[in-house]
């Protein structure tokens, strides 16, 4: 994937999967990535061939698995005691740990379909949702507002990254952290990263914040009711109920206030709105909608981008209009807070439900231009085609692996150029079939 977010409180294994957990209701653990529409977070490089787990099932019955595991393990442990860690937390943590062959799956797998963003917005953005998230609000007021109040954070923000990541805390896994960073090490895609994650563990554990048996998370390590990865949690993590704990899975004090520490070390500002729904001018060029065009939203008022209500535009920086279905969508122009956001999960569809969700919330209105509903998102077997045909006509996306990412959006912008079409860079099913037509 694409590039990884810094800092992040979890990775792409944790953050995605969670978000769909949320919406299957399914606390025993996330499942693959189809449900989002972009993909976040940090990416494991692609790896061809079985993994350790995956070689062959009838040989864990020969202990082979077993036996490889084991000495992984041990070697594991004698890094672990150079780095500090005593016999009695490894015997605590590692003595009972069990291989998940289940997260290998999950992390290796590659879904061929994607959920137009539309669909992950409303899904999310429900009114059952923004109803508890209400009603967790009133019920957490105190907690909230000082974690507000503290770092600066708005209370309706917290509440819906929590929201997002754990249905409110109703499921935000079972999986033993333990488990799930060795199993990934152990698989060796990511070891190194695994390996590291296992080691905040570990002085998590051996700090004394939290018993083995409640650490628990999802499969991909992720911990707690806003998903904190080990190494984010020793970052970020806060004491705020005083009681010598940083507790981000019982205590709502410490879950608000880690939350919105981590924003705030992210970048968000203090009485800065992340930004608002807009409407733009009809020669507006959507080459500009672009992440790296920033501007103060004064000049973007002066080239005529106007809130939806025609009130004044919010006042930022160093803003950027954002179409995340292409022109013929919904656009929005947003600054430096919705970029903190990006920084939980770096994924456009996170990031905008988050503030999406967090603006319903607090009382605000929806998304009210329409979505282009008659757009069917490509496959990534068909965005893998459609990266092969732009190499080929000269216009480079990068090496093809069937995602969308900058260099690909770059390339497609120009081939829109070339047929005279609005460069939005948004993949189509009909931008493929022409790209496909020989030239």
């Amino acid at each position: 994937m694409p590039q990884r977010p810094l800092p992040c409180p979890r990775t792409l294994l944790a953050s995605t999967a969670l978000v769909i957990a949320v919406l299957s209701g399914c606390a025993s653990g996330p499942t693959t990535r189809p449900t989002v529409p972009q993909a976040p977070g940090p990416s494991a490089p692609s790896v061809t061939g079985p993994s350790p787990v995956q070689e062959t099932e009838g040989k864990l019955a020969e202990g082979t698995v077993d036996e490889r595991f084991a000495l992984w393990l041990a070697n594991f442990r004698d890094t672990a005691r150079a780095a500090g860690i005593d016999d009695a937390t490894l015997h605590a943590a590692l003595d009972g740990v069990h291989l998940r062959s289940r997260a290998v799956e999950l992390d290796r797998a590659q879904p061929e379909f994607t959920r137009p963003l539309w669909d992950y917005i409303e899904a999310i953005v429900s009114t059952q949702r923004i109803a508890q998230g209400q009603q967790k609000l009133a019920q957490f007021q105190a907690e909230a507002d000082a974690a507000s109040t503290r770092y600066g954070v708005p209370a309706p923000i917290l509440m819906a990254v929590w929201g997002l990541e754990s249905n409110y805390g109703s499921n935000y896994g079972d999986v033993p952290v333990f488990d799930a960073l060795a199993t990934l090490g152990f698989e060796g895609r990511r070891e190194a990263w695994a390996k590291s994650e296992l080691l905040a563990a570990l002085r998590i554990l051996q700090r004394g914040d939290i018993d083995r048996e409640r650490m628990v998370g999802s499969w991909a390590g992720a911990m707690g009711q806003t998903q904190f990865m080990p190494s984010s949690y020793l970052a970020y993590a806060v004491d705020a109920d005083g009681d010598g704990r940083r507790d981000i899975w019982g205590s709502m004090a410490d879950v608000l206030s880690s939350t919105a520490h981590f924003l705030a070390r992210s970048g968000w500002r203090a009485q800065e709105a992340w930004g608002t729904e807009v409407q733009l001018p009809a020669d507006f060029d959507p080459s500009r909608a672009d992440p790296q065009v920033r501007q103060p939203s004064a000049q973007w008022a002066a080239e005529g981008v106007r809130a939806m209500d025609n009130t004044p535009l919010p006042d930022l920086a160093d803003a950027s209009i954002l179409q995340p279905a292409g022109a013929r969508g919904p656009a929005f122009i947003v600054g430096r807070n919705y970029r903190a956001v990006l920084r939980y999960n770096n994924a456009t569809s996170y990031a905008l439900t988050v503030c999406l969700l967090a603006q319903r919330i607090a009382g605000g209105p929806g998304v009210q231009a329409p979505w282009p509903k008659d757009l069917r998102p490509l496959t990534r077997s068909e965005t893998l085609a459609m990266q092969n045909a732009l190499n080929q006509r000269g216009f480079d996306s990068g090496k093809p692996d069937g995602q969308m990412g900058p260099a690909t959006r770059r390339a497609l912008q120009q081939f829109q150029r070339s047929l005279a079409l609005p460069a939005d860079g948004y993949p189509t099913p009909d931008l493929l079939k022409q790209l496909l037509q020989t030239p």
